[in-house]
């Protein structure tokens, strides 16, 4: 995500203008002098969905996966 950094009191931009900004998943950071004052960001998420068994095979789980674990384990030592 790119992120634009503007000072309050130096910028002309409109609403509109953070707007289409913003929607395209530009962040702005709302400064007054060189301190950030705010942060504008879409609340759309721009995450590209999951897509389940794109690689199969790649994790493996042992036999004793779900097995009683070890008394040292209780017990601290291990």
């Amino acid at each position: 995500m790119e992120t634009k950094t503007i000072d309050v009191h130096q910028t002309q931009a409109s609403l509109d203008d953070l707007l289409s900004l913003i929607a395209v998943g530009t962040e702005v950071i709302l400064t007054e002098n060189d301190e950030p004052l705010a942060r504008l960001i879409s609340l759309k998420s721009t995450a590209k969905p999951r897509i389940a068994g794109l690689h199969p095979g790649a994790i493996q789980m042992n036999e004793d996966f779900d097995g009683p674990l070890p008394e040292d384990f209780w017990m601290g030592k291990g």
